[in-house]
């Protein structure tokens, strides 16, 4: 009897995880408390770092926030962190937090808009080159003044509309809630639907890309760009001229190197969109047009009047990113006739999930800082020549970032660089030139990994993953060749191009130098 409910419990755990998973998860929580306290604090606190890092890699086999969950729970419980410091996190990044809760489900309700949009794109761009550089330049532009997160959002709505089209008519289904049963789909058409699903892989990939050499450029682009732009004293256009000797070149490289993969066709892109889906896609654009009545037509222009209102608020900063995204879930559903509680519950089950999941990586982020996991790093860096200190701590905030959060690395690092300014270690000149390169460096490199970009992190744990096969070493492989251009030429333009440009702009009244009282305010 006792053995029976023994394998019950092994069974419930983690449900229908590999028995491997399970087991190394076991390990895990097993050996983190000796090593904390027969071994070191620190290396247990990388140790924890690196398990939650697997935790991600394996999000194809469970949903990190269980694992990761667990890991968190008995970092707490054995002292690597305390539960008022990980609410302390918590409250330091609700901004995040409202984003993904309210702007995700805001964006659910203007679905419609958004897929006839790019129905009309996907069909009127036949060159998958093209479309592809129109999907990265697109997300690129967007997420300039848009949140990364927001982008992303909205292309996964998008494909998972497209993805659904093609699934039922292929496999016989009625409803989108069965794009996971592929059983009754046929051999041909299983071929077709492969083909497909390496087709949105790439297009996901190029757009996910495109928010990172977008989110670089602004202030409002990504989280952590707003806090270096107040720690510096910087307003929008100061933000977007003084990252341009960086964010232009790189772009231009980004797009080159989005033009090189669909050419040659290496790194899982190039696939095509196979004739028989084009043909289903623009059938459904036809029956869909023809079906469209005067209230629905009403309804996208609602929607399309919202999406002016959502980039105007956010380009100037109207309010809170989230704040924003629950004026457009209030907008929509007032306007599209939406006001049953069950209907606009469905928005938020897409995010939820990824908001509890970035909610305990807080935890880890509260673990790293006490610990003092990056001290070592900072100290080293700081010890360095002041022309050595730009690619250093370009470098140190890019590898770091790959493996932690962009938004946590660019914090630490422009506290300390203000510090180091504060304390009279650097001079004015030198701490808004680290600016540059601890901004850069937490955009530009991170896309190394899912993990390093919150954008890459939400594509793998949304519902589209697991449809169109995009696992977390995939994304890692696809991402390389844009990892590699863009760390290498942000590098040579952070050592040789920045500081003659950051002259010439000085020196031309281009941008300006705020008051040393104005630094953190």
């Amino acid at each position: 009897m006792e053995i029976s409910t023994g394998r019950a419990i092994y069974r419930n755990f983690l449900g229908q995880s590999p028995d491997w998973y399970k087991l190394t998860l076991i390990i895990f929580l097993v050996v983190n408390p000796l090593v904390f306290f027969l071994v070191s604090p620190f290396v247990a606190g990388w140790l924890l770092v690196a398990e939650f890092i697997f935790t991600l890699a394996m999000a194809l086999k469970c949903y990190p926030l269980l694992p990761g969950g667990l890991l968190a729970i008995e970092a707490v419980v054995i002292g690597m962190t305390t539960p008022d410091h990980v609410r302390q996190e918590i409250a330091a990044n609700l901004e995040v937090l409202l984003l993904l809760i309210f702007m995700v489900a805001g964006i659910y309700f203007m679905k419609q808009l958004l897929l006839l949009i790019f129905t009309k794109l996907l069909l009127g761009i036949r060159s998958k080159t093209a479309l592809s550089l129109a999907f990265c330049a697109a997300s690129a532009f967007l997420s300039a003044f848009l949140d990364a997160l927001t982008v992303v959002a909205v292309i996964i709505s998008v494909a998972l509309g497209f993805y659904g089209i093609y699934h039922k008519v292929a496999s016989h289904h009625k409803a989108d809630d069965d794009m996971q049963d592929d059983s009754n789909i046929s051999t041909n058409r299983r071929l077709v639907l492969d083909q497909f699903r390496s087709f949105l892989r790439s297009l996901m990939m190029h757009a996910g890309v495109g928010t990172a050499l977008g989110g670089a450029m602004t202030m409002v682009g990504e989280p952590q760009n707003l806090i270096i732009a107040k720690s510096a004293g910087w307003q929008f256009g100061d933000f977007f001229l003084r990252m341009l000797p960086v964010s232009l070149p790189v772009l231009i490289c980004g797009l080159i190197v989005c033009w090189l993969l669909e050419r040659t066709a290496l790194f899982g892109y190039g696939a095509q969109l196979p004739m028989r889906v084009r043909a289903i896609l623009r059938h459904y654009d036809k029956q869909a047009s023809k079906k469209r009545t005067r209230q629905d037509k009403v309804r996208l222009v609602a929607q399309a009047i919202i999406g002016v209102w959502l980039v105007v608020a956010l380009a100037l900063h109207l309010a809170e990113v989230g704040l924003i995204g629950l004026t457009v879930i209030i907008f929509a559903t007032s306007l599209s006739g939406v006001t049953d509680e069950h209907a606009i519950g469905k928005a938020f089950t897409e995010a939820l999930p990824f908001t509890a999941l970035l909610t305990v990586f807080f935890a880890v982020v509260a673990v790293i800082i006490d610990q003092k996991l990056f001290a070592p790093i900072i100290q080293y860096v700081l010890q360095a020549s002041p022309h050595a200190q730009l690619s250093l701590f370009y470098l140190f905030n890019g590898l770091l970032s790959s493996i932690s959060d962009n938004v946590f690395v660019g914090t630490v690092y422009i506290n300390e660089a203000r510090s180091a300014f504060e304390q009279g270690i650097v001079d004015l000149k030198q701490f808004e030139l680290l600016a540059v390169a601890i901004n850069t460096g937490t955009n530009l490199p991170s896309v190394a990994t899912p993990n390093g970009q919150a954008a890459f992190l939400f594509l793998l744990t949304s519902a589209l993953a697991p449809l169109i096969r995009l696992s977390y070493g995939r994304m890692v492989v696809m991402a390389l060749p844009y990892a590699i251009v863009m760390t290498l030429v942000g590098l040579l333009c952070v050592e040789y191009l920045l500081i003659p440009a950051t002259d010439w702009m000085l020196l031309h009244g281009w941008v300006t130098t705020p008051p040393p009282q104005a630094i953190g305010h």
